[in-house]
């Protein structure tokens, strides 16, 4: 499946027109393979905008999805919800949205997610669960809280699929789904008309079919240019952290990563092990319920006494989590945390980026995490396992990209580069490297 790169090179030389690219994509978009993919589309709209693209633009007239908790001017912001499906319409798109627009992207629809992305999984009771693109006997998790945007991406209905990532929304799914997110240091991206999750670690952001068109969505969706160099992986120091990150993985995840560093490694990489006992202490730090409870529950508080039994129960559980934590406790969070960003910082500074696998476990059976109450343990437990490594990055205001590093006709597995905040364009050009250093394999 060709990236946004080849296709706009190919349109720009005369090989295809918008119209047949935005043809093809709505096709794909309303194949069994998108079932339960969008909340919302927007083909008449599309296929008017792909008559008259700007070809010379960055994004040519091709097709972007973007997650239901952006404004797109005129509707409501739904979230994945039912309680805020008739709010009053939004006055103005989203900065992100706009933006993508701008830069000549053609919007296809509003992407399904966790009602108001508060879980890793990606499961609507509402709208139903896009099923993962990796496995067509089994119906899989696509991951979440970016579900519908990652299998927009992953099945080619959309080259950019926007979406916000808080403790792996982004890196989830597109682990699960054998594609790229690259989640920026929060600050670089305005989240100007997103429904907030935590507005301590909301991030803006995308998913990708390629390394380069995650440099194009970065640089489109921050406003600026990135400064990836050409140097070979032998330039560059990395470490692996075994603490944590490998805690109850599965084989297969152990193998691909393995195998990925093998790879690097006959790239001429610099790989050292290194250990981290920061993250021991983050328990601790969150144990009055962290920032997603306490803020999201200052956000929701109202709504839930109004409207709390139209929430989906496994959100709302984790919501009101945030209703005991009292205002000392949030103060001593913003300082713990503060305190340790700057303890791993000084750890990580003699290295270029950290890799680790992006979650521990391949994607499971839609039917094993699906509504009821009788699965409710085992949903919980496979969020906590998905939210675990990428939540981290998340604490440390950093950077990181999940790329795919599985062999093929595997489930796929994740390998996740990451940074403290503003090293982003660091671990965009090593990812550059190992993209190819994994290809090459």
């Amino acid at each position: 499946m060709n990236d946004l790169h080849a296709v706009r090179l190919n349109l720009l030389a005369g090989g295809s027109d918008a119209r047949t690219e935005m043809e093809r994509a709505i096709e794909i978009s309303e194949s069994p393979a998108c079932k339960h993919v969008f909340t919302r589309t927007l083909f008449d709209d599309a296929r008017r905008q792909a008559d008259r693209p700007a070809l010379q633009s960055r994004l040519a007239g091709l097709a972007f999805t973007a997650k239901d908790l952006f404004d797109i001017e005129g509707q409501p912001t739904p979230a994945g919800s039912m309680v805020l499906s008739h709010a009053p319409a939004a006055k103005a798109d989203a900065v992100a949205v706009a933006r993508l627009r701008a830069a000549g992207g053609v919007l296809t629809g509003r992407t399904n997610m966790t009602e108001f992305a508060f879980s890793g999984v990606g499961v609507n009771p509402h709208h139903g669960t896009p099923a993962n693109v990796s496995d067509r006997a089994t119906p899989r998790i696509p991951g979440g809280s970016s579900s519908g945007a990652a299998v927009s991406v992953a099945t080619g209905a959309a080259f950019i699929g926007l979406g916000s990532d808080t403790g792996g929304s982004i890196r989830i799914p597109a682990a699960l789904n054998g594609i790229v997110g690259f989640k920026s240091t929060a600050r670089l991206v305005p989240a100007d008309g997103a429904l907030p999750l935590s507005t301590t670690l909301d991030t803006v952001c995308a998913m990708t079919r390629s390394v380069r068109d995650a440099v194009t969505a970065h640089e489109i969706l921050a406003a600026r240019r990135v400064t990836a160099g050409a140097a070979s992986l032998g330039a560059y120091r990395l470490a692996v952290v075994k603490n944590v990150f490998f805690d109850g993985i599965e084989p297969a995840v152990a193998q691909a990563f393995e195998g990925a560093l093998r790879a690097l490694r006959a790239a001429g990489a610099q790989i050292e092990e290194i250990a981290l006992p920061e993250l021991a202490e983050l328990q601790a730090i969150n144990a009055t319920g962290g920032f997603s409870a306490a803020e999201s529950y200052a956000w929701h508080r109202l709504l839930l006494e109004r409207s709390g039994a139209g929430y989906d129960p496994r959100v709302a559980q984790r919501i009101l989590k945030g209703a005991g934590m009292k205002a000392h406790e949030y103060i001593d969070l913003v300082n713990a945390r503060r305190a340790w960003i700057a303890r791993v910082e000084a750890a990580l500074a003699p290295y270029d980026a950290v890799l680790s696998p992006t979650v521990p476990i391949t994607a499971p059976p839609i039917a094993s995490v699906a509504p009821g109450a009788e699965r409710d343990d085992e949903f919980f437990r496979v969020n906590a396992l998905l939210l675990r490594n990428p939540s981290i990055v998340n604490m440390l205001d950093g950077c990181a990209i999940s790329l795919p590093c599985h062999a093929a006709g595997e489930l796929p597995v994740g390998l996740m580069l990451w940074h403290a905040a503003l090293h982003d364009d660091a671990v965009l050009a090593i990812a550059l490297q190992t993209e190819h250093a994994l290809r090459r394999q």
